[in-house]
């Protein structure tokens, strides 16, 4: 058990280095981790829909497909700090990439 649990968190680590070098992939990876609380994370639909956002701007047709699709599950607070926490994102990355 305790394996696994080091892959995952190595595997959401290195997802988020390439989330971190905008790779939408990774994003996606993320969100649909979140979405379905697998790869060593929590379930959080707010954290998904952030990861999905995120790709969904780079263009991947597919998150913005789950975006929408969990924001049916999702109060207007939990969409608005979903979207306040992808602006944080990029912006922080963007930021650093300066």
């Amino acid at each position: 058990m305790g394996n696994s649990l080091k892959s995952a968190e190595i595997l959401i680590e290195s997802r988020l280095r390439d989330a971190a070098r905008g790779d939408c992939t990774a994003c996606y990876d993320l969100g649909v981790a979140y979405s379905t609380g697998t790869s060593g994370v929590c379930f959080d639909l707010i954290e998904a829909h952030k990861w999905f956002n995120l790709a969904a701007i780079a263009g991947d047709e597919a998150a913005q497909i789950a975006r929408a699709e969990i924001a049916g599950d999702m109060t207007p607070r939990d969409i608005a700090v979903a979207q306040r926490a992808a602006r944080d994102w990029l912006g922080g990355h963007r930021a650093q990439a300066a």
